[in-house]
């Protein structure tokens, strides 16, 4: 990370609060109106290579600064979304029995090695590993027993060697994802990547070469032109490509969101790979590509499906149906609007999480959707779920979340809810759904009198609809974010383990003791008692 470049030479948070440097670097400036690109554009990779082993690679270590660096957010701009009628679908989770699943591993991941925030915390697990990404280290652990298996190393280190902007560890890096492709068996790793204090964005892209992720790497980077920053990428697998969706900045200039495609097949391979991308207008923010889970794929052909938020009572579905072979032909359609209950962005789209023993509060993120969008296929039935952060009435965030069928032919809203717990807000959520149907939401808890915690809540079927049992909390930090550090998240991920097609895995963060920058990470597995 480049710490000159963000900050300026020799000014550090020791000399200007973290939220006035924020303020001053990344303020962001709403751009005039333009249309949707319906012609898409094609962008060439910068260049690919396949790596050696990573494990055999000498890791890049943490540039060891004494400079704190605070990861630029971006918000969409104008007003928040607000109703002007109170959530109807609110259930306080805290009567009614225990969520009905078995707690597996509970373990310490990856804490603060290079003094960023916010972690942006991810982990994906495959078949005998689990990997973790944060900005800006990843690590392997062993998902039978959490024991560390490689790392944690720079995320820069995968891309040792390549060259161009990946292949600097002395750039700066940030939102990584790392998925896994479970019908392939491999590894998806991306991260942006700027040379000039994220004016400019490159997306580092790795698949690898086995289900080993201390193996080789087929590596890829594509460029989006000067000036223009691919910010808060996230992705999702598809049959025929891996899906990214970011919201576009010149440099702080909002030009609208973006989605791109890029192939699957080819990156599988290593060969030569070019991206399918439609640039929106400003109208258009925080898409979530979808996300494969499950053993049965969707029909061949069927499009990548694309959600944002859209009025204070809709969702915008879109749908992408990508051609490699004649880009042209490629269409990104929609939105289908999907009518939900009222809600109004937590904190007004930004910062009001209370802790205890400070004043200091949190972001919420409440001004998008919360990473994964996660699809399934039924045999009777396509489900796609989704969360993000609305205002309640006794807390400052609950966890509004989503059920929807059969996108591709008639979408509707199955089932809703805004999961509360008393005065305690609740953000910062992930959700997924596990082969018979059960859902799961993992998320932070915080308030006056509750360090930052995680926790989780889900449903079995045969619940009543848009309903959740109660709160599981599986670790409890032991201190509140402080210093002028606002930033909390800016993802959380709920992933489900290949193998049993039952066992969910859910990354989050916490704070061990009061402080900023002192973050650390938690893994944690479940499984419900009817899923086997």
């Amino acid at each position: 990370m480049d710490r000159d470049r963000l900050l300026g030479s020799g000014v550090g948070v020791a000399a200007i609060p973290v939220w006035l440097v924020c303020l001053m670097l990344f303020a962001i400036v709403p751009t005039t109106a333009q249309d949707d690109q319906t012609v898409p554009e094609v962008i060439d990779e910068d260049y690919h290579d396949t790596s050696i082993p990573v494990r055999d690679m000498a890791p890049v270590v943490p540039l060891g600064s004494s400079q704190h660096v605070v990861i630029p957010l971006r918000r969409r701009p104008g007003s928040p979304i607000v109703s002007p009628e109170p959530d109807a679908v609110i259930q306080d989770v805290r009567q009614g029995p225990l969520v009905g699943t078995t707690n597996k591993l509970n373990f310490d991941a990856i804490a603060d090695r290079d003094f960023v925030a916010p972690p942006d915390t991810n982990a994906s697990v495959g078949n005998t590993q689990v990997v973790e990404t944060v900005n800006t280290s990843y690590q392997v652990f062993n998902k039978a027993t959490g024991a560390s298996v490689f790392g944690p190393v720079e995320i820069s280190s995968i891309w040792s060697g390549f060259g161009g902007v990946c292949g600097n560890s002395g750039n700066s890096f940030t939102d990584p994802v790392v998925l896994y492709d479970k019908a392939a068996g491999r590894w998806l790793i991306t991260i942006l990547a700027s040379a000039d204090g994220f004016a400019s964005g490159v997306e580092c892209i790795a698949a690898s070469t086995s289900a080993n992720a201390t193996g080789a790497y087929h590596r890829y980077s594509f460029s989006f032109g000067t000036n223009n920053l691919n910010d808060y990428p996230k992705f999702g697998v598809w049959p025929d490509a891996y899906y990214g969706s970011y919201n576009m900045f010149s440099p702080t200039t909002f030009l609208g969101a973006k989605v791109c495609a890029y192939p699957r097949a080819a990156m599988l391979a290593g060969s030569p790979a070019k991206s399918v991308c439609f640039q929106r207008s400003v109208s258009d923010f925080g898409f979530l590509p979808s996300d494969l889970d499950g053993s049965i794929a969707p029909a061949a052909g069927e499009p990548n499906f694309f959600l944002e938020l859209g009025t204070f009572t809709t969702l915008d579905l879109f749908k992408f149906h990508v051609n490699f072979a004649t880009p042209s032909k490629s269409t990104f359609t929609g939105p289908t609007v999907l009518t939900v209950p009222s809600f109004t962005e937590a904190c007004m789209g930004g910062v009001c999480i209370p802790q205890p023993g400070t004043t200091q509060q949190l972001d919420s993120l409440g001004d998008r959707l919360m990473f994964r969008l996660a699809y399934r296929k039924f045999t009777t039935h396509e489900a796609l779920a989704m969360t993000h952060s609305v205002k309640t009435g006794a807390a400052a965030s609950g966890v509004r979340w989503y059920e929807i069928r059969n996108p591709n032919t008639a979408p509707t809203v199955f089932q809703k809810g805004t999961i509360t717990s008393g005065s305690t807000s609740l953000w910062m959520a992930s959700i997924g759904m596990d082969k018979v149907g059960d859902i799961a939401v993992g998320f932070s808890e915080s308030s006056s009198s509750l360090h930052p915690a995680i926790a989780y809540t889900g449903r079995v079927p045969t619940d009543t609809l848009g309903t959740m049992e109660s709160i599981d909390v599986v670790f409890k930090g032991a201190g509140s974010q402080t210093g002028g550090l606002t930033r909390w998240g800016d993802y959380t991920s709920m992933a489900i383990d290949p193998s049993d097609d039952c066992t969910f895995w859910y990354a989050n963060e916490y704070i061990p003791s009061n402080g900023s920058f002192n973050w650390h990470t938690r893994l944690n597995s479940f499984k419900f008692t009817g899923c086997h």
